[in-house]
C-alpha cells in the first residue's frame, strides 16, 4: 500500500529547537523522525511514499537527494576510502514522491492535493510525521479491511501530563485524574483509508472536522484502540525524551531491529469498534 505522510506544517512548538529545519527533520539519533516513521512502514512492506511538503520543503528534498546509507548501515571501506560496499541498505527499495502541497495548507488540503498520485489504490495509509508507535501494523490493517469502512485511525492515550477534572454543581471538584489514566482517547494518526475518502473530503477542508463528521454520520469511521507504545514529538521536551530512549537502546518503535520481528508490547484493541 502507498503511504501518504503529512510533512508540511510549521511545527511552531519545536521552532525553538531549530528555525533552520522543518519539524519532520528533527533528529532522533542520527536520522530525522520522518525517516523513523518511513522505516517503520517499510519494515512491514509498505515502501512507496508520498510526502506532502510545505514549510522548508527544500530541506527534506535535499536530505533524500544527498542520502548517506553508510550512516545507518554496516559497510566495507576499501581502496583508501574511494570505494564503499554497503552490507545492507535502508532506502534502496523505497519509492518516494515529493509533492509541494503549500506552506499553510491543512491536512485535508494536503491529502486532496495528492489524490491523483493515489489512482488505482483501493486502500492506502496516511500519517502525521511526528508520531511513533510499536503497533503491529498488519493486525491494524486486517482489522480495517475486516470492518469494511472508509476510514480508520489509531486511538491512543494522551502522553501529555495534564489532568482531567470532574466538576459538580457549584464548582465543587469531585475528581482529578491524570489524562493518561482517564477514559479519554485521542487521535494518534496512523490512518487507513479507502479511495472513497475523497468523496467525503471537499476543497479547502481539514481532514478531521467536516470530512470526519460526514463519515461519522454514515458510520464509515472506526477507531482502533491501542494501549501499547505511542508518542508524538510535539515539543523540545518530547524530543529529549525520545533521544534519551534511543541512546539507551530502548526505542520500542524500532521493530526492524528485533530479530524475532515481533512487537515489544503489541496490544490488541481493548474495544472492538463498531
Amino acid at each position: 500500500m502507498k503511504v501518504v505522510l503529512f510533512c508540511g506544517g510549521l511545527g511552531t512548538r519545536l521552532r525553538d529547537y531549530s528555525d533552520a529545519i522543518p519539524k519532520p527533520m528533527v533528529t532522533i539519533g542520527h536520522r530525522p523522525i520522518l525517516w523513523h516513521i518511513m522505516k517503520y512502514y517499510a519494515h512491514f512492506g509498505h515502501r512507496e511514499f508520498i510526502l506532502c511538503l510545505g514549510y522548508k520543503s527544500e530541506v527534506i528534498k535535499n536530505y533524500f537527494l544527498n542520502y548517506n546509507e553508510a550512516l545507518s548501515n554496516d559497510f566495507v571501506l576499501s581502496h583508501g576510502g574511494r570505494e564503499v560496499h554497503l552490507l545492507n541498505s535502508d532506502i534502496d527499495d523505497w519509492k518516494i514522491t515529493f509533492v509541494d502541497t503549500g506552506v499553510t495548507s491543512s491536512i485535508g488540503q494536503r491529502l486532496k492535493a495528492v489524490e491523483h498520485h493515489l489512482g488505482g489504490e483501493e486502500v492506502f495509509l496516511a500519517n502525521y510525521s511526528d508520531g511513533l508507535t510499536n503497533l503491529w501494523l498488519p493486525t491494524y490493517i486486517d482489522h480495517f479491511l475486516e470492518k469494511d469502512k472508509v476510514a480508520s485511525f489509531l486511538a491512543v492515550r494522551s502522553t501529555q501530563s495534564f489532568h482531567v477534572v470532574s466538576i459538580e454543581d457549584g464548582g465543587i471538584v469531585s475528581r482529578v485524574d491524570p489524562l493518561s489514566e482517564s477514559d479519554i482517547w485521542v487521535n494518534g494518526g496512523f490512518f487507513a483509508f479507502k479511495q472513497d475518502i475523497f468523496s467525503y473530503l471537499h476543497e479547502k477542508e481539514d481532514l478531521v472536522f467536516q470530512p470526519f463528521e460526514r463519515l461519522i454520520r454514515m458510520q464509515q469511521l472506526i477507531a482502533y484502540k491501542y494501549d501499547g507504545f505511542w508518542t508524538a514529538m510535539d515539543t523540545f521536551k518530547d524530543r529529549q525524551a525520545l533521544e534519551a530512549r534511543y541512546e539507551l537502546d530502548d526505542a520500542p518503535w524500532e521493530l526492524w531491529k528485533r530479530s524475532d520481528g515481533v512487537a515489544i508490547a503489541d496490544v490488541s484493541p481493548t474495544v472492538d469498534p463498531a
